[in-house]
Order: C-alpha cells, then structure tokens, then sequence
C-alpha cells in the first residue's frame, strides 16, 4: 500500500503527541484517515489477518492489509461516526458468526444478525468465516443426486450432494429462478438450505423471502443479506458467513444446498475493497486475487466421507454474463472452479423456453453418477434426440422440400422442447419426471397434439394418483431399483390406455396428421 505524505505527517505528529505517555501500540492504534468504508490505522503491531478490531465509536471492522506502518480496516457499517486520531482496540478474535439449527427460517445479515424482526437468535456455538476447506482423504465420491425438480437439469444435467454447479447467463434470464425451485424442491428431504444474496435490490430479496414463506420452504432454509445498499466489506464477507453456517451441518453429517445470487457483485465488492485499499493492480490484487478468493470459497463444498460424519454441502453459485459472453475473466474463473455449468439463453427466455436452459453449452461433469438407474436409462438417447433436433432445425430453414424421417426427428423434438416447458415453483417429483420421460422416450407423445402437450402432462400425472391401477404401477415403479420388461408393458399400457381417452376429448382431431406409436422392441419381434 502506497503511502502519502499526509499519512506520513499525521503518524509523526501522533507521536509527538503522545511522546511521554506509555502506550502499547501492539494492542491498540489511531484511526489516520477514514472514507468509503476503509479505515487506515497506525499501531495495532500484532493484529492478525481477519482480526475483529472496535473503534472508539462502537463500530468493528475487520484488518485486511497488514502494512509495516499501516493497517487497511474495512468497517462493518457506517464510517460517519469514525473521526480522525479515534482509538482503534484489538478483540483479539478472528471475524466469526453463529452457527446451528437455531438460523433456520431466519433472514439475518452477513454478521449473522438477524434482520427480520422476529427477536434475537439464541445460539452457543461461534465460527470463523475464514478456514480450509476439507482435505482430499476427507472426501467421498459424489453418488447420490440432489434433485432440483427441474426436468431439463435432473434429466440432462444432473447434479450430486457435493457437487459445485454453476448457473451462468445474462440477466434476467431465470437463473435465481431455477435456484429457487431448487429450494422448494428439498422440502421433506431433509436437506438444510442457505440463500446468500449478494448486491441484490431489497425489494428482490423481499419477495424471494415471501415465495419461500407461501411455499413453507422458509422452515429449512436460512437467507443471508448483503444488498446493494450495504458497504462492500458486508457484501465481501457474506458468502463466507454462508458456507460456514453450512460447514456446522455438514460435519454433523447432514446435507446443506447453499446458493450464492451472485458472484460476479461478490467479485465487484472485492474490487472496490482492493481499489480502496490502495492495493497494486494485477496479480497481487483484483483481478488476480479474485480467482483465489472463489476457489477457496467453492472448495468448501464437499461430501465428507463417513469418517468425517458424511455430510455434504452442494454450492449453486451464480454469475451474470454480459451478452452472453462465458469467456470473459469472470466466468472463466468460476467455471474452471465448478463440476459444470448451466447456462440459460436470453433467446431462449424470449421464445417462452421456460427455464431458459442452453442444452449444448451446459454440463454436469458429475454426469450420470448422481443419477438413479431408473432415470439413467430413461433419458440414455434425450439428449442426443435433442442435438439432433437442433441441427436439423438449422438445416430444415434452408430448405422446403424434407424427407419424412427429417419430419419425424423436427416433430418429435419440437414436442420434446414443448415438454421441457415447466412453470416456476412447479418442481417435478422423481417419479413424475421418470413418467414424463417414459412417454418421450417411447413415443408414446406421437398422437398429441403439440398446442395440448401441456395439459396432456398435467393430467397424465394426476391420473397416475387418482387410477387405481395407475396409482399402483406407479408405487411398483418407485420402489424398483431398475428397468425390467414387465414394469415397461405396464406402464406402457397404462399410458396408451390414458391417451385414447385424451385424444377423444379433442375437439376437431385427425388422426391421421400424427405419427403412430411405434410397438415395444420385444412385443414387436413377437408379432
């Protein structure tokens, strides 16, 4: 840090000041010069790292640069009370917060203050937000899905307990959405939630708390605040109060979901402390640091091995792009972090593709070993039906004249497409998602109509638990551990059964516009 003559003047003058009085500047100092939210202070010669210092006024803040002269303190609230020469005291303790079970259902701020008016939380147990994240022999292999309800990501791109997935895209595409249903979804699973929003408007915030509270989410879900209105120290520290909240249930052994909404304002905050704290440009600070600072925190996330109490903690941090470019610094540096991405397209969000998924761009590297067998072979050809789809799109424009098997795969995929439209707050359970991708993988969507698919899932799946015999193939299903061929005619059967009393319900249908639903494999060797 650069040092100006006038801070160089006012130590020397606080020295002759303070000439004939004994003074420990180990343990305590004077406030030099203070603005933005960054205090520079002489003394305190044995401060730490991370260290909670208090100002004269009752303010703490937290040593960030440990300079020969000077130490940078960022305050953790308002610097207008802070004057200076004011006397600056050690508290001898690394910045921690409370953790434990009593922050669920809880919005509090990134001191882990509550700020919902309901009291104050009565807690026993204080950690710090800096540490290590688990070693290498701790971990366990990533093997058990966490579902997010979402068809498109449980289907394509699955995500394990453990995991790191990114969600990536422009604004206003639908990526805190998909966080949210995510939430919703682990509602009776037992899975313990943090939402640490970052720079993000309060009136935002406030509806996520509302949706949460209508849709009893808020139970098992505690929400951490660092809005846009807050300094950048408090937007700087969230994300860590966060993981280590969720560090606490992991090494109990349970699963913890924590979002981070998002990590290009947390990126941001950092910067304006780095610029202010007169920190060098380049590698030694932003952007250099910034990559160091996510991967440290994302590392946290893990699943512990049995030794280690078994728990895991499952980050979905999210970055906005601009313009949809995934290869500035940014991005990169989160995406080398994480185990995949999910990218949402703002053509996409325009078209009504809801959520805004870009199946192409992306990736779970985790892939189908947080998947069930019975969802693994259900969905083995989706995605290349898919990529198919696509291609003959773009060459289905420049010409009019198609063969009947390009017509085929175009149909079939913008019906795929139609299916993969799913409403906010509207998760799938496991078995409805495996009931929908049965009846796509089979073609068993062939004779309805596109316009109809939407009502055409909604009372398949209700039919499913109002039918008797429906209900209970679909809990024979549930308890199966794989495919077998008996399970696959059932269900089979069943479905045709539901669509010829669909279709009858049409007004003005021509059966002859749609293609035929191709028999069994085996049921067709027969034949």
């Amino acid at each position: 840090m650069a040092m100006k003559p006038t801070d160089i003047s006012a130590i020397i003058k606080s020295q002759i000041a303070n000439f004939n009085q004994h003074i420990s500047y180990d343990e305590i100092g004077k406030v030099i010069t203070v603005g933005d939210g960054i205090a520079l202070v002489s003394g305190l010669t044995n401060v730490e790292h991370g260290e909670l210092v208090k100002f004269e006024c009752g303010i703490f803040g937290m040593a960030l640069n440990l300079e020969e002269d000077l130490v940078g303190i960022v305050v953790m609230g308002d610097d207008r009370n802070i004057v200076e020469n004011s006397i600056v005291t050690r508290t001898q303790q690394v910045i921690s917060v409370p953790v434990g079970d009593k922050l669920l259902g809880r919005v509090i701020n990134a001191l882990a203050e509550p700020i919902d008016g309901k009291g104050k939380i009565g807690y026993e147990i204080v950690r710090p937000i800096f540490k290590i994240a688990p070693g290498v022999m701790t971990r366990k292999e990533v093997t058990e899905p966490l579902q997010t309800g979402i068809l498109t990501i449980d289907a394509m791109i699955p995500i394990g307990k453990g995991q790191r997935e990114l969600i990536i895209g422009d604004r206003q595409t639908g990526k805190t959405a998909i966080a949210i249903d995510t939430i919703l979804n682990q509602k009776y699973k037992n899975v313990h939630c943090i939402y640490v929003a970052i720079g993000q408007k309060n009136s935002t915030i406030a509806q996520i708390v509302d949706q949460l509270d209508k849709h009893d989410a808020l139970s098992y879900t505690t929400i951490i605040t660092a809005s846009a209105s807050e300094s950048a120290p408090l937007q700087y520290i969230a994300p860590y109060t966060g993981i280590t909240i969720a560090e606490e249930w992991m090494a109990k052994g349970q699963d913890v979901l924590i979002v981070y909404d998002d990590l290009s304002k947390h990126a941001v905050a950092y910067r304006t402390l780095s610029l202010l704290l007169r920190r060098p440009p380049g590698r030694e600070a932003y952007p250099g640091d910034v990559f160091y600072l996510h991967s440290q925190l994302l590392e946290r996330a893990a699943r512990l091995n049995e030794n280690n109490g078994g728990g895991s903690i499952t980050a979905l941090p999210i970055i906005e792009t601009q313009a949809e470019d995934i290869a500035a610094y940014i991005p990169t540096n989160v995406i080398s972090i994480t185990d995949g991405q999910i990218f949402t397209k703002e053509s996409l969000f325009n078209s009504g593709q809801r959520p805004a998924i870009d199946i192409g761009y992306s990736v779970s590297r985790v892939g189908s070993a947080a998947q069930t067998k019975l969802m693994k072979k259900i969905v083995s050809s989706l995605k290349l039906e898919l990529a198919q789809y696509n291609e003959m799109l773009s060459f289905a424009q420049f010409g009019s004249d198609l063969d009947q098997a390009t017509r085929n795969v175009l149909d079939h995929g913008a019906k795929v497409y139609e299916i993969l439209k799913q409403p906010q707050y509207s998760p799938y359970s496991n078995l409805e998602q495996i009931i929908i991708l049965f009846a796509t993988k089979y073609r068993l969507i062939n004779t309805i109509p596109k316009k109809e698919l939407s009502k055409y899932i909604n009372n398949l799946l209700t039919y499913f638990k109002i039918n008797p015999k429906a209900t209970k193939i679909a809990s024979e299903l549930n308890e199966s551990l794989d495919w077998n061929n008996s399970i696959i005619e059932k269900i089979y059967d069943i479905i045709i059964k539901f669509n010829e009393e669909f279709i009858k319900n049409i007004p003005s249908y021509n059966k002859d516009q749609y293609l035929e639903v191709p028999e069994l494999p085996w049921r067709a060797c027969k034949k």
